[in-house]
């Protein structure tokens, strides 16, 4: 049976033994039935132009985990940003545990979306806000919709300055020969309230996994919100994150994406603006080899006046692996005094790899400031030469100058513990040891 069809027939079932209110349900069935009406998305539809799933779709992937696994603390502590204290919350083949999870209710809600799908207490948050900004047209989403249970429920109440990041991993562990994973993340951070989270998907084998997540966002008026997504899975990890933001007066939301593992990657990075003196900020970094296939799609749409987006992708891509860069600004006639920027920089390490890149302006206001940018090549020889000249080993001259052209996307991670974290894999991806200070 294909994955479609399982999925279609699992559905009903699902719904009957899931516990969830009815008003869920209209919720649902429209998405199942937009997926059922248009599928997995294919290279003829221009936003998936260089990216296919066939491959992948050929996997006979358990829809629901058979059993409840465990793993301990000691064999995933390296995942962690463990140097220093975090909520946690913690799912192992898209069920939670308790065990490496800390979660709190403590001023802030940091749990399980399913206890706010199922408490009548959250009934009207969840009525506010759940699949709100998520788009209800897309495939992949409306499928998660239709199966939407289990994730990260984090609710951060106006003028609170979260003590300490926020941890959002999801563990496969390989017990079933292929599973696909669907969690759902909502988090609304209130006003004038600060956080940063940290997210991660990592397979503990080698057997085949195929995430497809959605995470909502909402950020109320002057409210700053920090997320960052690591994305260093092995290579027959396969990850589709659909990640939606809205913003309000004031907001600052900043999404970086690091992207050094997988099989196949495919990041969904969509911004709205509903208020003035907004600030959206996306930021990423992609090194891959292989056969590895990452593709970066995103949107910042402007809606209202006086607002800024800021663009920055970079990708290192060797051996035969594929980039790909679509990124669009969209500005609407009564956004005027807008200032947008988007930049992709890539370097091609290998005659066999490939780097897709098609960044867009649409402009209907005529006060704006919005310039897009891309550049496709090889290091620098004269550079390489000089540090050579000067005792510099050519490995490690070759990662130097690689390091320097992350930089600016490394310098914008605020979490000390998290930067070298990510500085100390963008070494091991160079495969050099990094003669300096992290």
């Amino acid at each position: 049976m294909e994955l479609k069809e399982k999925l279609l027939s699992s559905f009903m079932a699902f719904e009957e033994r899931i516990d969830v209110h009815s008003d869920l349900h209209e919720v649902r069935t429209s998405a199942i039935k937009n997926f059922e009406n248009k599928g997995f998305p294919t290279k003829k539809e221009e936003a998936w132009k260089y990216t296919s799933l066939n491959t992948i779709l050929k996997n006979d992937f358990s829809v629901f985990p058979k059993n409840e696994n465990a793993i301990e603390f000691a064999d995933v502590k390296k995942y962690f940003i463990h140097e220093i204290d975090t909520y946690k919350v913690v799912f192992i083949d898209g069920v939670f545990s308790s065990f490496l999870s800390s979660t709190t209710h403590d001023g802030i809600d940091v749990c399980l979306m399913s206890s706010a799908l199922n408490k009548p207490k959250y009934k009207m948050i969840i009525d506010n806000y759940f699949n709100k900004v998520a788009n209800k047209d897309e495939s992949l989403t409306s499928l998660n919709t239709a199966f939407a249970n289990e994730g990260a429920y984090i609710n951060i109440p106006k003028s609170k300055v979260v003590d300490k990041p926020i941890e959002i991993m999801y563990f496969s562990t390989g017990n079933e020969a292929a599973l696909l994973v669907q969690p759902r993340n909502l988090i609304i951070i209130g006003e004038n309230s600060h956080v940063q989270i940290i997210e991660r998907h990592q397979s503990l084998n080698e057997n085949p996994v195929l995430t497809n997540s959605v995470t909502e966002i909402f950020a109320q008026k002057r409210a700053i919100v920090d997320y960052y997504k690591i994305q260093n899975d092995n290579l027959e990890a396969n990850l589709i994150d659909n990640t939606y933001v809205s913003q309000k007066l004031e907001s600052t939301v900043s999404v970086n994406t690091f992207s050094f593992g997988g099989n196949l990657t495919r990041n969904n990075l969509n911004f709205y603006h509903f208020g003035e003196r907004i600030v959206s900020n996306l930021n990423g970094i992609t090194i891959i080899g292989d056969k590895q296939h990452v593709d970066h799609y995103t949107l910042v749409q402007h809606a209202q006046p006086n607002c800024e987006s800021h663009q920055d992708y970079k990708g290192i891509f060797s051996d035969r692996s594929i980039g790909v860069f679509n990124g669009k600004i969209f500005v609407e006639k009564e956004a005027q005094k807008t200032n947008a920027f988007q930049k992709s920089n890539n370097i091609l390490l290998s005659d066999k790899a490939t780097i897709n890149a098609k960044p867009q302006l649409e402009i209907f206001a005529d006060d704006v400031k919005c310039s897009h940018g891309c550049t496709i090549g090889q290091l620098d020889e004269t550079a390489m030469f000089y540090m050579q000249q000067r005792g510099i080993p050519k490995k490690e001259a070759k990662a130097l100058l690689m390091y320097a052209f992350s930089n600016a996307v490394i310098e914008s991670i605020k979490i000390p513990e998290l930067k070298k974290r990510i500085t100390t894999i963008i070494a091991n991806k160079l495969g050099v040891k990094l003669g300096f200070d992290l």
